[in-house]
């Protein structure tokens, strides 16, 4: 099983005639994704083919290629000073899921469409700034490796996306029910509390790994919902141990203050929550095979 994407996910790509939106297209149509449409309102009547023999039509707007193709999921492939539109237009037609890929989006459009979006109550957002989502075997919405692991049953939850590429790599033996990338901005539509409670949820995950960063409070609002709701393992990591007071470390919302947002901050509030926490990515693989293993005995 799976959350938020799967098997009966209908993918349509904002910018699929972009050469990003084209790279990564043939990607997500290669690992198994159906990918039923793209959005151009200056390519609209159009068809694309892509390695494979694959025809994929592209629409003028988001409601005209639901309408057609039944799609539920869309994928983001805008310039940051077009994605706020994009985005808007994916909510206003209601579609049930916007994965957003783009990175520099400046944070007063964040607000504004995440704000949209949790006004509608029809649409789930994940990003900005983000590698996306994938159940493997099943779909792949974004920008995330296919081939890195197998389906199986840890859940796994990131801000960073080169970081879950490498914890899916590191428990590729255990297999991953869904690896959702929530982006690193300080403003996004899918929080680790969302995807902790859609794993809580899930009858086929067993354990889940929560990677987080240095900045924000974040981390510290999951531990506290992990006390309160999860009952499944969780196994943490927060990179930034390292990072230089007041330097932002790859993602916008990856900068700290004093000692507001720090890595050693984020591992005690983890910990006391009862996760167990990893020093380094190998070691929180470690931890995840651990947490399998007891379950199983």
């Amino acid at each position: 099983m799976s959350i938020i994407l799967d098997k009966n996910s209908r993918i349509i790509v904002q910018g699929m005639t972009g050469s990003e939106g084209m790279k990564h297209t043939q990607r997500m149509l290669a690992s198994g994704s159906a990918i039923v449409g793209g959005v151009n309102p200056r390519k609209a009547g159009q068809d694309v083919t892509f390695d494979g023999g694959v025809t994929v039509p592209v629409f003028g707007t988001v409601k005209e290629a639901i309408e057609a193709t039944g799609a539920n999921v869309t994928v983001v492939f805008v310039p940051a000073r077009f994605t706020a539109a994009a985005v808007l237009e994916a909510v206003d037609a209601e579609i049930p899921l916007v994965v957003c890929i783009t990175e520099g989006v400046p944070a007063k459009d964040e607000t504004q469409f995440v704000a949209a979006a949790r006004r509608s109550g029809k649409t789930r957002i994940i990003g900005p700034n983000c590698p996306g989502i994938i159940s493997p075997g099943l779909s792949n919405a974004g920008i995330t490796p296919a081939d890195i692991t197998g389906p199986g049953r840890v859940g796994l939850v990131s801000k960073s996306g080169t970081l879950t590429y490498q914890l899916m790599f590191e428990v590729r033996d255990l297999g991953i029910s869904t690896a959702l990338g929530i982006g690193g901005d300080p403003v996004v539509g899918t929080t680790h509390i969302d995807a902790l409670q859609a794993f809580q949820d899930d009858p086929e995950t067993d354990v889940i790994v929560m990677i987080g960063e240095i900045g924000g409070d974040a981390e510290e609002r999951a531990a506290d919902y992990i006390r309160e709701h999860i009952t499944k393992p969780v196994i943490g990591y927060v990179a930034g141990f390292t990072a230089p007071e007041g330097k932002t470390m790859g993602h916008a919302g990856a900068i700290i203050s004093g000692s507001s947002g720090t890595a050693a901050a984020k591992k005690a509030a983890l910990e006391a929550a009862g996760v167990k926490v990893g020093k380094t990515p190998s070691e929180t693989a470690k931890l995840a095979h651990e947490a399998v293993a007891a379950l199983t005995h």
